[in-house]
């Protein structure tokens, strides 16, 4: 049941990539991870992201689902559900103005539900062809959370303008290797709550449009809820298949 439940995860936010290949407007690349063991431990992995783009000569859109499912001798420790959307205006080849949208349900976060409403700018500050490249960006904007309990004030909701600093490396190590480095962090204007996120990846071309992928993820929170962890990390390791 668990293995039927965990792949049905997936398949949520991969259900969009059938509208991406026949729209024929957009690239991007879809991401399925399973782990199932057994014996003295039972458990089962699933992890599925879809990543979509969209560009014009002056506008670049982009889109990133993705969810996260674990679950141990029959207990759910796990479970994640995350999109990501943002537009931005090219000034030039590497100038640009975003505006970007988030929501993030995790179930084991203390929050209900974690949205960001952000705008800046942003810059690719260092190219070598089409492959590898060095984004930077920064900029402001609103953060709401709905927290599960209350804070001691009595507060359930966190609310709170907010300033972004993110960037993203890619680095073609060759023809069929790819080294992705992406950062990001949030920090609260009104409660300085600090949200930090990375993820380290690395991915290799196996055939055609396949490859495989290995990443590393952090997320920290410096004031997390009560009985929340203020870091968790994730190490994956997938198929991803380019389109």
């Amino acid at each position: 049941m668990g293995i039927r439940k965990s792949l049905a995860v997936a398949c949520m936010a991969l259900a969009p990539l059938a509208q991406a290949q026949d729209s024929g407007n957009w690239t991007g690349e879809a991401e399925l991870g399973v782990l199932v063991t057994s014996g003295n431990t039972e458990e089962t992995k699933v992890n599925g992201r879809l990543g979509l783009q969209h560009e014009t000569q002056t506008w670049r859109y982009t889109g990133e689902f993705s969810s996260r499912y674990t679950e141990t001798e029959d207990q759910t420790t796990a479970e994640e559900y995350n999109a990501a959307l943002e537009a931005d205006y090219k000034f030039d080849d590497k100038q640009y103005w975003f505006v970007r949208g988030s929501y993030e349900d995790d179930r084991f976060s203390g929050y209900d539900f974690e949205s960001t409403l952000t705008t800046g700018y942003g810059n690719r500050v260092w190219q070598a062809g089409d492959r590898s490249f060095l984004d930077l960006s920064v900029g402001g904007g609103y953060r709401y959370n709905k927290l599960k309990q209350e804070n001691p004030d009595g507060r359930d909701v966190e609310e709170e303008a907010i300033a972004r600093l993110a960037g993203q490396f890619d680095y073609a190590l060759s023809d069929t290797a790819l080294f992705r480095q992406k950062l990001s962090t949030e920090i609260g204007l009104d409660d300085n709550n600090t949200i930090s996120q990375s993820e380290t990846a690395l991915q290799s071309n196996i055939v055609g449009s396949l490859s495989m992928k290995a990443a590393f993820r952090v997320k920290h929170v410096s004031d997390a809820p009560a009985g929340s962890d203020k870091t968790d990390t994730e190490t994956s390791l997938s198929l991803l298949y380019g389109f």
